[in-house]
């Protein structure tokens, strides 16, 4: 039976990665249903939207009725659920869209998914997976030492996080009282080509390029566990497919790097890739005030989803930059379009 898997959020920075993948790298039939937030892009998606295995639909998760017509006719055999409001700082603003979002709009995809679920045949059912897609930040902040694995306290400290643990534990409750054959996953921070720019990577690499100050929270200090989002797709492929039911993966890049660092190799790059004689985009680098409830540090074990299903990254965080800045600089177009019509850098987040 040829697999046919919903992808919600596939418009999105991940979620586009994903379905450029399943659509290139596979046989499977993709349904990708977006609401287009302004942090989603069809661009992303021009490579495989002619594929006469891609069908797409507009529609919001918090939407039932759309949903219950959706699995009725596309007739899915695994959900993989991404769609999400996702910027910490935006979750600060405003954090009611992320609980509607988030919370709700999971809440209703579960509901649809677990009726539909029920009137499947039984060959069906042996084989339906319903995959939520979810963040390390659900854990909280770590000190000094230790990492996050599958069996961590979830501790989250924004609003952002908060509705990401509640979307996981209505998704593990629904397993547990409704039999909905599920699957979850805890990601690293992602970064690569078509990352909308309010994410520290392509905001840093944007600003570096046209020589714009480079602002960095607090002392810089704080650290993140970075994931290729390319490396995070072929993970999440492997969970949907071979992960055991009601099981949780977390999916680290191994690469732990404190903010400065991250903007310091980046800057390197960009004056190796883009030089101007006489001039370093290190001295572009400025600190400002801290984001409120700003987590320490953020690091995955990830030997759990090595071991049971063989999966380690590939890039590195050396070769993974170099390949994202490279992107950004040969698609200008895509970025330069986002800068006139949507968000220009600006600092969000304040509280």
């Amino acid at each position: 039976m040829t697999a046919r898997i919903l992808v919600t959020g596939g418009a999105g920075f991940i979620g586009s990665s994903l379905v450029r993948q399943l659509i290139d790298e596979t046989d499977s039939y993709v349904i990708n249903v977006d609401k287009l937030t302004y942090a989603a892009s069809l661009q992303s998606l021009e490579s495989v939207a002619k594929s006469d295995r891609y069908h797409f639909e507009k529609v919001d998760i918090c939407a039932r009725n759309e949903l219950v017509r959706i699995f009725a006719t596309c007739r899915p055999t695994a959900v993989m659920h991404l769609a999400a409001e996702s910027h910490v700082d935006r979750s600060i603003d405003g954090p009611a869209v992320f609980v509607q979002t988030n919370v709700v709009g999971t809440y209703t995809l579960l509901d649809v998914a677990t009726e539909y679920y029920r009137q499947l045949g039984a060959e069906e059912r042996a084989i339906f997976r319903f995959h939520h897609v979810s963040t390390d930040e659900v854990f909280g902040s770590l000190g000094a030492q230790g990492l996050f694995s599958e069996e961590s306290p979830y501790r989250p400290n924004s609003p952002y996080a908060a509705s990401k643990a509640a979307a996981d534990h209505f998704v593990r409750a629904w397993h547990h009282t409704f039999a909905l054959p599920i699957v979850l996953s805890n990601c690293s921070n992602n970064y690569g080509p078509y990352q909308f720019p309010e994410k520290l990577i392509p905001l840093m690499i944007l600003k570096g390029l046209q020589w714009q100050s480079l602002p960095i929270y607090g002392t810089g200090d704080n650290i993140r566990d970075w994931l290729h989002v390319e490396d995070h797709a072929r993970a999440l492929r492997l969970v949907v497919q071979e992960g055991r039911l009601g099981a949780s993966y977390n999916i680290g890049g191994h690469n732990e790097k404190t903010n400065l660092e991250v903007v310091h190799t980046l800057c390197d790059l960009l004056d190796e890739l883009r030089p101007e004689p006489g001039r370093s985009r290190r001295d572009l680098v400025s600190f400002v005030k801290d984001r409120p409830g700003h987590d320490q540090r953020y690091a995955i074990d990830a030997s759990l989803i090595e071991r049971e299903l063989g999966w380690r990254p590939r890039y590195t965080f050396a070769t993974g930059l170099r390949q994202t800045i490279a992107w950004y600089l040969d698609n200008q177009g895509w970025w330069r379009d986002i800068q006139e019509r949507q968000y220009r850098g600006e600092r969000l987040g304040q509280g």
